[in-house]
């Protein structure tokens, strides 16, 4: 659930900020879309990212996954989404501050990393390749 959780607002929150890179600044729209970004985050996002990282680990260290090949790349991936996910973080804090110079296209294309992280994280716990 934590997962599914990480990832939904994962792909969520470059979508508010493609959206709010749109609104004029000072507007109530504007403000309304800081409002949502920060509670996504902070309600959703942040707590899903911290109990993933919890079970994963245990999970990890129970079945010994970490001793295997493709566990260790799946680990980069996952450290690779987590910086992602401090990116997003700062992306919404200079739209805070009405700082945001990235355009809508910037946050649509940055939208699929996080796909790209997931589907290649699967296949490597689906497969386990190497």
């Amino acid at each position: 659930m934590a997962v599914i959780s990480w990832l939904a607002a994962l792909f969520y929150l470059p979508r508010l900020l493609a959206y709010h890179a749109n609104a004029t600044v000072g507007s109530e729209t504007s403000e309304t879309f800081k409002i949502m970004e920060h509670r996504l985050i902070r309600i959703i996002m942040t707590p899903a990212m911290v109990m993933a990282w919890l079970t994963g680990v245990l999970l990890a260290w129970g079945q010994s996954f970490y001793l295997e090949g493709w566990f260790l790349v799946k680990f980069v991936l996952v450290l690779a989404m987590s910086a992602f996910h401090g990116l997003c973080v700062s992306w919404h804090k200079t739209f805070e501050q009405d700082a945001n110079t990235k355009t809508n296209a910037f946050f649509r294309m940055i939208n699929e990393v996080p796909t790209l992280l997931m589907v290649i994280i699967v296949i490597l716990v689906v497969l386990k390749p190497f």
